[in-house]
């Protein structure tokens, strides 16, 4: 009986035990609510990483693709500090700087081709002042056909100046010493003969004459800074430490 009872009890202890062993969570199979968390962080995380690494890739591309001053902004901070330097030696730096400006393109920083530039300027503004001249001329007024004619000349003084600045020989330069003179003289009446007109229309009562004045405000500030700019070469050149090619 004795050996019976010790085998049923040793069979209730094995039955309590499995069913203990039953009730106990298996460590190594967590809750299927705690295993998704925890694949949901790891995702969140791997892509905030990936986040990450796009980010700083791209910054390292832009720094090594950009740099602090491209050669075209060079070129062209030079060419408007040249510009800066010939034009404030004109009355007019202002008008001087955005005219030229306009033209300035691809950027130039020689000075010779700078004052060249000066000259263009002033022949189209002159070329518009003739054309509106000879439009409100219809009645051959005698001053206005006077001041008509000087602007003519004043257009051939300028255009004479630079026709001297074409190189067309091997060695030729674009400037001279003599060159210099002679554009000057040019210049200096191209700038009378503007003034000459005015008088004109002043003296012989022009009903115009305001409306001249207004219209040629421009013409004779160009011609004017271009005037300057020659007159004051050298310096110019000394300035930028550019000598004459």
């Amino acid at each position: 009986m004795d050996s019976i009872n010790f085998a049923k009890g040793y069979g209730k202890v094995n039955s309590n035990h499995l069913e203990v062993e039953d009730r106990v969570p298996n460590s190594t199979n967590p809750h299927p609510k705690i295993h998704q968390k925890r694949l949901v962080a790891i995702l969140a995380l791997l892509l905030l990483s990936l986040l990450i690494g796009l980010m700083v890739g791209d910054l390292i591309h832009e720094s090594n693709t950009e740099s602090p001053e491209s050669p075209s902004s060079s070129t062209t901070n030079s060419a408007q500090s040249s510009l800066r330097a010939v034009c404030n030696v004109t009355r007019y730096p202002d008008s001087c700087f955005s005219s030229i400006s306009s033209l300035n393109n691809p950027p130039e920083s020689d000075p010779e081709a700078i004052f060249k530039l000066s000259l263009r300027v002033s022949i189209a503004e002159l070329t518009k002042v003739s054309s509106s001249l000879k439009a409100m001329n219809q009645q051959k007024e005698t001053a206005l056909s006077d001041c008509q004619g000087q602007i003519e000349g004043a257009l051939s003084q300028l255009n004479d100046s630079v026709s001297a600045m074409e190189v067309v020989g091997p060695g030729e330069k674009m400037l001279t010493e003599g060159k210099i003179r002679d554009i000057q003289t040019w210049i200096s009446a191209a700038v009378t003969d503007q003034d000459t007109c005015l008088d004109g229309l002043e003296e012989m009562g022009s009903t115009f004459v305001d409306e001249v004045k207004k219209m040629m405000q421009k013409s004779k500030e160009y011609t004017s800074n271009a005037l300057a700019i020659v007159a004051n070469f050298n310096t110019i050149l000394q300035n930028l430490h550019v000598s004459l090619h």
